[in-house]
């Protein structure tokens, strides 16, 4: 008991002394004022309360992985829509090309098969002329050739879809 007295008086008196020559530095601040500086605390360094904030650390880490992971399932199941969405207004479109060139066939069949049906009635009546006969065969011709290139933008469309 003795020993642990004397112990704690010499470790005390070792603490007042090294306070004592070790003072705290001043900093002026005018010519009049002397202000003591402070030094800066040091955090303490409790071992159990640093492994509860690596705890806590490594939970907030976990945390924001989860939320990136979703995050990017999410914007990766949108661009899966965004993809099928596109490729449905592709084949809407293509379905519409297609409906058109068959409408511009049809329609050209047609005059093709009036202009034939007018020249046969001024063949049979003997009112055309050979320039006339002419100008029907062009335009007839004309017709015939832009109705084979109809067709081959049909076939080419419909073996897209």
């Amino acid at each position: 008991m003795i020993k642990n007295y004397v112990f704690m008086l010499s470790l005390i008196s070792f603490l007042g002394y090294t306070n004592a020559s070790g003072q705290e530095a001043e900093q002026v601040i005018d010519s009049t004022t002397v202000a003591p500086q402070e030094a800066p605390e040091l955090p303490v360094t409790d071992p159990i309360e640093m492994k509860e904030d690596q705890e806590d650390q490594k939970k907030i880490e976990a945390a924001e992985k989860k939320a990136k992971k979703a995050e990017k399932a999410e914007k990766k199941a949108e661009k899966a829509k965004k993809k099928a969405e596109k490729k449905v207004k592709k084949q809407e479109k293509l379905s519409k090309a297609i409906a058109s060139k068959k409408k511009a066939i049809s329609k050209d069949e047609k005059k093709l098969v009036k202009l034939q049906a007018k020249m046969a009635k001024g063949k049979s009546k003997g009112k055309l002329s050979p320039v006339d006969k002419m100008k029907m065969n062009e335009k007839m011709e004309k017709i015939k050739s832009k109705l084979v290139k109809t067709k081959e933008k049909l076939a080419k469309l419909q073996r897209k879809q």
